[in-house]
């Protein structure tokens, strides 16, 4: 049978997808942006979850039995294809900008998304209709837990097949979560720039590994997460903007490098950093604010425009 939802998609539905999909690619694509928060809102964060996991028993048991038109009409393919195409469009098109905007412009690249995700968070906990107590507990250990783990500091790791896989279970998971970056994982995992030049350099037997350990973790953790939103549903999304609250140190603009390595391909990455005020009121200042204030009116734009797709479904 195939999915309902395949056959109600129209042109303009593709486009916004793809554009949305690009974004999410974007943002995970930056160490200390989450694309599950931009998932959020976008929008489309539960419904990309839902999809994720009808790739199940069901699904496998069709792709073995060759049955591939029915294995495709099962999953919501225009949905979950054109954001999945957004996104690696946006990661393979961008790998190369990012890179020289985080080594050359952090400071601007940081503020944009700071501003963004600052308007997230009033975004995110108005879908509770109530806070009770252990809503805003939630919201505290999750916010204090994010706040610890931006704290931390890379370590040196292997360069080895299993430990590429791992990275790839370990960063999946934490991509889909709002707040908490992928790439700042594989920051703190040490192979944030080694996947990054791996992309550049098309190295399709590291990606390989990677991607499939990236299926892996994908698979298991849209499990886990679906059910929490089924059976702890405000509790969840509570932690979920505690997570973005703590998040929110990792990506102020401004800081100083207190430690820093260098890369195999010569480039200076920074391990340990601190928060700091601006040094100065110049055009960077300047800038910086206005990309941060681009970014709150971004966020609000696009949940409100996602609050009316879903007030006229």
């Amino acid at each position: 049978m195939s999915n309902p939802k395949n056959s109600s998609f129209k042109a303009s539905d593709f486009f916004n997808l793809i554009i949305k999909g690009f974004c999410i690619g974007t943002a995970n694509a930056i160490p200390g942006i989450s694309g599950g928060t931009i998932a959020f809102i976008l929008g489309i964060y539960e419904e990309l979850i839902v999809s994720i996991k009808l790739v199940d028993i069901k699904f496998l048991r069709l792709v073995f039995s060759f049955k591939i038109k029915e294995a495709i009409d099962y999953l919501p393919w225009k949905f979950l294809g054109s954001v999945v195409f957004g996104a690696l469009l946006a990661i393979v098109s961008l790998a190369k900008v990012l890179t020289w905007l985080l080594h050359n412009k952090p400071i601007l690249i940081n503020s944009f998304f700071f501003g963004l995700i600052i308007a997230t968070v009033p975004i995110i906990g108005r879908i509770i209709n109530k806070w009770t107590i252990p809503k805003i507990i939630s919201l505290l250990v999750a916010a204090l837990f994010t706040y610890g783990l931006s704290k931390m500091v890379p370590v040196a790791t292997p360069e080895a097949s299993w430990f590429i896989f791992l990275c790839g279970i370990i960063a999946i998971s934490t991509m889909i979560l709002p707040g908490i970056s992928g790439s700042f994982i594989l920051v703190l995992l040490g192979k944030y720039f080694y996947i990054l030049e791996a992309v550049n350099d098309r190295n399709l037997s590291v990606l390989s590994i990677f991607a499939l350990g990236a299926c892996l973790g994908l698979l298991v953790f849209v499990r886990i997460l679906s059910w929490l939103f089924n059976k702890y549903h405000d509790i969840t999304i509570s932690a979920l903007t505690g997570i973005v609250i703590g998040s929110l140190s990792k990506i102020w603009p401004w800081k100083e490098t207190l430690k820093y390595v260098t890369s195999h391909s010569g480039k200076i990455i920074p391990i340990e950093q601190i928060n700091i005020l601006p040094n100065a009121i110049d055009s960077e200042l300047i800038f910086a604010v206005i990309l941060m204030i681009t970014g709150v009116l971004s966020a609000m734009a696009l949940s409100s425009s996602s609050e009316e797709k879903l007030i006229k479904r």
